[in-house]
């Protein structure tokens, strides 16, 4: 179906207002993008699954400020979520999301349903090796086939000029340049910072689920994290020091620990002893509440 006049106007209009163009058809979605393309316009992508918090409006802040349009997309992708996780119970906050959005000057919200994105007949799958072999590629299989299919499909639909995403989900941001760069898909991957609570705590959807005493404890992994990198920045031996920090958690209220790693930041292969390029990366649960981090060590 062609998009409507009517959308292609709004977008014109848009540019005048504070509120996001909000669009769910990707029809719509690329007759917004091909007007903003003939004023000569540049297009920055924020793909979300919303809940939004600072993490991710400073991606967008960060895209509104070396593009012309911001373009964020607000999704939460089935095909990423296994069998046992939070599919169901991942919050969602349309409202409260255009809301902020609002607040950032962003131009269009792409929001579309799951059979918009996943139509009846869909079989195509996207699968990065390699890199996806350890840390939650291991403990949560299938996982990076569903997030390199369904970027791989948003960098598509809206064709951008940059892409954003932040360095709290290290791997995710490698598995996408890797498919970027093996598909010659003509984006640039644009990486931020991690954005952290008073405490250090990294900000995520997820932190939601925590209770206020769950709350407490959670400041424990940011500590550990990096007093963690600091010892291995001396170049002793990982082993040792990575069961020590593991035990930390546990002794600290964590319920489960899926791994405390020390890995090459480029391949994602683990490795014996810090040097430069590596990252330690944890992935640790407070009752039902998976949180992940990482730092750099050299």
């Amino acid at each position: 179906m062609a998009p409507s006049k009517s959308t292609v106007e709004l977008a014109k209009l848009n540019r005048l207002m504070i509120t996001p163009l909000i669009v769910r058809r990707v029809a719509d979605l690329r007759a917004c993008i091909a007007d903003f393309r003939r004023d000569g316009g540049t297009i920055g992508l924020v793909p979300t699954m919303g809940a939004l918090h600072d993490g991710h409006l400073t991606l967008v802040r960060r895209a509104k400020a070396e593009n012309s349009h911001t373009v964020a997309t607000i999704f939460v992708n089935p095909a990423q979520f296994g069998p046992n996780e939070d599919l169901l119970a991942y919050p969602r906050d349309e409202e409260g999301d255009i809301a902020k959005l609002c607040e950032t000057g962003c131009d269009i919200l792409f929001a579309p349903d799951v059979s918009d994105m996943y139509p009846a007949g869909f079989a195509t799958s996207v699968t990065v090796d390699r890199i996806t072999t350890q840390l939650d590629g291991a403990t949560r299989p299938g996982h990076f086939s569903g997030v390199a299919t369904i970027v791989a499909k948003l960098l598509m639909q809206s064709l951008p000029d940059r892409a954003y995403f932040g360095e709290k989900d290290f791997q995710q941001l490698q598995v996408i340049r890797c498919l970027a760069r093996d598909l010659d898909m003509p984006v640039s991957i644009v990486s931020v910072p991690t954005i952290r609570e008073a405490d250090g705590l990294a900000m995520s959807s997820r932190n939601r689920y925590l209770s206020p005493s769950e709350r407490e404890k959670a400041g424990l992994l940011p500590v550990v994290l990096h007093e963690t990198a600091a010892y291995l920045a001396r170049g002793v031996e990982a082993k040792p020091i990575l069961s020590t920090a593991s035990a930390r958690l546990l002794q600290g209220g964590f319920t489960r620990v899926d791994y405390v790693a020390l890995c090459d930041e480029t391949t994602l292969e683990l490795i014996d002893r810090g040097r430069n390029g590596s990252r330690l990366f944890i992935a640790a649960y407070l009752g039902r509440t998976r949180l992940i981090d990482n730092w750099p060590v050299c």
